[in-house]
């Protein structure tokens, strides 16, 4: 299994076969472990991405920051700045950081080493090969050091991140209801696009991955600045993707420009009264070829209804678009 961060110069392409658009699952919330790996990245780089720019992490940050590389242990030598992350640091079957730090000091020797490799010229040798050998004192510490920094630095922000999530999920499994999986697809994130039968998203290189029956599991993050995929050959494909930026004091239209992207949000705005396309259009100032394509991708959603009368069409808000403009 691998992880990859990208970078957003690039696309990677999911291809889905007929099998697989049944097999699309959400995740409840985000991987306890993988967060916290992803929370030191953040904490030791904080400016990029979307975490960076939600409010309420300014406080936490001042509060946490100071003696991060103590507190961190190990897991600051096992977090580069960017990039890559050892596989063992997702353990998505553990519901609490107690639990997933000790499955991960189970790994087996083998894979520790194979994931830690990788690491050496990042960190220096050092720094990894006791735990890459499988020394029990090492696995001890990682069971500490793990525990430890989630304990003193993560676990006060984490009810806001499961509320972020929930929130989030909450809006995912309406459009799933209501417009099925590739409706789930289309307005998964700002910039991504469901072009069938593939899923493109910004990456750091280009490749194509196929999913070949096993499906996709997509996984919130709090912390991802970009998409990250977790590819395991006999299990379900993992994609990580970043939670919208949410922010008490955002104003709502920010909101929604993070849950749908600025104009597809300022088409869904404009038709706080119904609108046919033509006007649609003028309303958002884009064009009426744009209006419509977005029109579309917001019908599929449930956001929006559209009804013909002879030549000419009216879109209107559902009670699912007007709660999600009504709540920013």
């Amino acid at each position: 299994m691998q992880v990859r961060s990208g970078t957003l110069h690039r696309v990677l392409r999911i291809r889905f076969g007929p099998a697989d658009l049944a097999r699309v699952t959400v995740a409840a919330a985000p991987d306890v472990l993988l967060e916290t790996a992803l929370s030191v990245r953040h904490l030791a780089a904080p400016g990029s991405g979307p975490a960076a720019r939600r409010g309420e992490l300014a406080a936490w940050r001042r509060a946490v920051k100071p003696g991060l590389a103590a507190r961190a242990g190990i897991l600051a030598r096992l977090v580069p700045p960017a990039g890559y992350l050892p596989d063992f640091l997702y353990q998505p079957t553990a519901r609490d950081a107690v639990t997933a730090a000790e499955l991960a000091a189970q790994t087996p020797t083998p894979r520790l080493a194979s994931d830690l490799d990788p690491l050496h010229t990042v960190a220096g040798a050092s720094a990894t090969r006791e735990l890459a050998q499988g020394s029990t004192a090492a696995r001890r510490k990682l069971v500490e050091d793990l525990t430890r920094y989630h304990r003193s630095s993560l676990a006060p922000l984490w009810p806001a991140v499961l509320n972020v999530a929930a929130a989030d999920r909450a809006l995912r499994s309406e459009t799933l209801l209501r417009g099925g999986v590739e409706a789930l697809l289309a307005t998964l994130q700002p910039g991504w696009r469901w072009s069938p039968p593939d899923l493109l998203v910004p990456f750091a290189t280009s490749h194509t991955v196929e999913l070949c029956g096993r499906g996709l599991h997509l996984m919130p993050s709090y912390f991802a600045s970009s998409a990250m995929l977790i590819y395991d050959p006999a299990a379900p494909t993992v994609l990580v993707r970043p939670l919208p930026v949410t922010d008490t004091a955002t104003p709502p239209g920010d909101v929604l420009g993070a849950l749908l992207g600025r104009t597809r949000a300022g088409v869904l705005a404009s038709l706080a009264t119904p609108a046919g396309t033509t006007a649609l259009a003028e309303r958002a100032g884009v064009s009426v070829a744009t209006a419509s394509e977005h029109a579309t991708v917001l019908r599929a959603a449930g956001l929006i209804t559209t009804v013909r009368d002879g030549s000419r069409v009216l879109h209107a808000l559902t009670p699912l678009g007007e709660a999600l403009l009504a709540g920013g």
